[in-house]
């Protein structure tokens, strides 16, 4: 099989901008991360999981290139420091530990320097699902129909059948393949939306929005709340969004803001997303739990600090769908900024179910963390007692902390 990522460029955004906020300020943070596939019945053979070691190991020869570095000093928010960093920068295969072994028949962990195993998590998804597809299936007949329902979901807005508002790409973990995903993009910034209520912003994977000129996006992951703030053995976990917003605008400032809410709940974000930060972050990320009652919650939060949310931005990107996304922006239109990051709909949409599968951070410095979201079924911790501490750790707060003392002014 020919090389799947030929470029370091090609990873999801917000690796870039973690990525240079882990090193400023985290260089010396430790973390292993954790594969998991999530669907039932799917397998791996040993061919497979030998291809994927085959690709790992092609993906840990690439360096960056001096046009893809003055790309990403192009963006606003890189400094040159990280500029310098990544001009050095390799991924290390020794970091990596790949075997047949677990439920599905592939067992991926990294482990080693936070500023190394994060960038490795998207491009070993994106290796594990184009080898899957390529060898579980014909391909080519997977594709065909990719592409006959990529038409028909453009066709359907250019008609304003559906209305997505500020919508980009986000599908690189998941995406059928390189050549899958390249097709989405193209044919997306194609598309003519005309003066109606959809605009295609850009993608996630910054390889493919350098090459078609659109915008990268993307700002912070769940790592960045879990690492940050349940990395360090004197933080209570508790208060996990505190430290990790309080960090990002060390680096960032007003630039590049969007929180993500559901780390360890967003009843529990809230009470650290008070005057300061609501007014600092331009927006905020939806990734689990019923889409419009979080955003009637935000808003109600917005209204609550005194600030106006049509000055503010709900971005979703929770296992969007084109008819997702248009009822929630006619709910929200009006009231709110409304913006969606749509992934495997727009990168994996076959005739065959596509993989439901994730490699997230499981220890950081030595210690459990966990990402316990609004919803069962897409936490992750290896840890069931490191679970139940965090969950005492928050709801003693929830009952307790008043939200009166300095981590809120």
């Amino acid at each position: 099989m020919k090389p799947i990522i030929t470029s370091l460029l090609e990873t999801d955004a917000y690796k870039f901008s973690m990525g240079q906020a882990i090193y400023h300020q985290f260089s010396d943070y430790k973390t292993t991360w954790s594969f998991k596939c999530r669907n039932q019945g799917v397998t791996f053979t040993p061919e497979m999981v030998e291809e994927i070691r085959t690709q790992i190991q092609h993906y840990c020869s690439l360096r960056f290139t001096e046009d893809e570095l003055a790309y990403l000093n192009n963006i606003t928010w890189i400094k040159g420091s990280y500029i310098d960093f990544l001009r050095l920068w390799q991924p290390r295969y020794e970091d990596f530990e790949i075997s047949n072994e677990g439920p599905c028949g592939l067992n991926i962990e990294t482990r080693g320097t936070w500023l190394n195993t994060s960038m490795y998590e998207i491009a070993t998804l994106a290796i594990v699902n184009e080898v899957y597809f390529r060898m579980a299936y014909d391909y080519e007949d997977l594709f065909e129909s990719f592409k006959n329902r990529l038409q028909a979901k453009i066709e359907k807005l250019e008609k304003g059948e559906y209305v997505a508002g500020a919508f980009s790409e986000f599908g690189l973990r998941r995406r059928l393949s390189a050549e899958a995903q390249d097709l989405a993009v193209a044919a997306l910034k194609a598309a003519d939306f005309g003066a109606g209520d959809s605009k295609f912003v850009g993608t996630s994977n910054v390889y493919l929005a350098k090459k078609h000129g659109v915008t990268p996006v993307g700002t912070m992951a769940h790592e960045w709340i879990m690492c940050v703030g349940q990395g360090n053995h004197k933080h209570n976990p508790a208060y996990s969004n505190w430290y990790a917003l309080d960090a990002w605008v060390k680096e960032y400032g007003v630039l590049n803001g969007t929180a993500l809410t559901d780390c360890i709940t967003t009843d529990c974000f809230l009470k650290d997303f008070q005057l300061t930060f609501a007014t600092l972050f331009s927006g905020v990320r939806h990734d689990s739990g019923d889409p419009i009652a979080w955003g009637e919650k935000m808003i109600a939060h917005y209204e609550s600090l005194g600030i106006d949310p049509q000055t503010k931005t709900l971005l979703f990107s929770d296992s969007l769908n084109l008819e997702k996304a248009s009822a929630i922006y006619r709910h929200f239109k009006g009231r709110v900024r409304v913006a969606f990051g749509i992934g495997t709909y727009f990168a994996n949409d076959t005739k065959v179910d596509a993989l439901n599968i994730v490699m997230k951070t499981t220890s950081c410095n030595g210690m459990d963390v966990a990402k316990i979201s609004d919803v069962e079924g897409k936490g992750m911790c290896k840890n069931p007692d490191y679970i139940h501490y965090l969950e005492r750790c928050i709801e003693w707060r929830m009952k307790n902390d008043n939200g009166n003392n300095s981590l809120h002014v």
